[in-house]
């Protein structure tokens, strides 16, 4: 198995969902079933909508894949291109 094949890579995400949304674990049912480490780096959620910078760490193929669940889930997922939110 070469090493490459098994390097874990981070990205960070802005994730914008409705509030019923909220009630469900999402964030945690994509860490188990794709093997992610998450960090929510920011967090914002009223009434009507939810914001959370994310940041997801892990083989890249299991983050590519995540991203596509969580979007099937009824969730916005956008990179986080700017460093905005710091270290």
């Amino acid at each position: 198995m070469s090493r490459h094949a098994t390097a874990k890579e981070s990205r960070r995400y802005w994730l914008t969902f409705s509030a019923e949304l909220t009630r469900r674990p999402l964030i945690w049912e994509m860490s188990k079933k794709f093997k992610l480490v998450f960090n929510v780096r920011n967090a914002s959620v009223t009434e009507q909508i939810g914001i959370i910078a994310l940041e997801l760490t892990g083989e890249r193929k299991a983050i590519e894949n995540a991203v596509k669940w969580l979007q099937k889930k009824g969730i916005e997922v956008d990179p986080i291109e700017l460093d905005i939110l710091g270290n």
